[in-house]
């Protein structure tokens, strides 16, 4: 029996781009990878805060990127998931600012912002990829779906699924994050 998901996964993954505005180039999965393994080295070297943020399934992803990054990468991640926090600035400004009014607060330039959304479209992350660019952050997008969404056009780096279905896009993002800090994990070796 073929098993049409994972070849589905497997034919999404080959066409995943990463886009370097900075360069104006688009990368096959290989050269993303390293690319990718490359910016978050230097955050790791600089001591730069990292925010991952996301809603939904992307925001099981930041959460668990979070605490791997931290644990298994030695990078000093931050989590604004604290429920506290998080419906304070929901009551407070709206849930279209829960993470630009903390990222106001707490980044600082030269710092990480990796927003991951799947339609690139929501408005808190557009709204906190506007706040980390005014604190000259660096951004990484992880987007799907269309493929002009706004997440896309707004970072430094840009992964993009071509899909249109959640568990695809969320599968894959998953999926290189993940492999990023397992090559951090590798090269360096657990810190704790």
């Amino acid at each position: 029996m073929q098993d049409n998901y994972i070849k589905e996964l497997l034919g999404c993954l080959e066409k995943t781009q990463i886009l370097v505005r900075e360069r104006a180039e688009k990368l096959g999965l290989e050269a993303g990878i390293l690319e990718l393994l490359g910016r978050f080295t230097e955050h790791k070297k600089k001591g730069s805060q990292c925010f991952f943020i996301g809603n939904g399934g992307s925001a099981a992803i930041a959460s668990h990127m979070t605490a791997d990054y931290m644990k298994n990468g030695g990078m000093n991640t931050y989590s604004l998931y604290d429920s506290a926090v998080t419906t304070c600035m929901g009551n407070d400004y709206g849930y279209e600012a829960v993470f630009s009014r903390p990222l106001e607060f707490l980044g600082r330039e030269g710092d990480l912002l990796a927003a991951i959304s799947s339609s690139g479209n929501s408005p808190n992350i557009c709204n906190a990829i506007d706040a980390a660019k005014k604190k000259k952050m660096e951004i990484i997008t992880f987007t799907g779906f269309d493929p002009d969404n706004r997440a896309k056009q707004m970072g430094n780096v840009n992964v993009y699924v071509p899909s249109g279905k959640y568990g695809m896009v969320e599968s894959i993002h998953n999926l290189i994050l993940q492999e990023v800090v397992d090559l951090i994990m590798e090269r360096d070796g657990v810190s704790l």
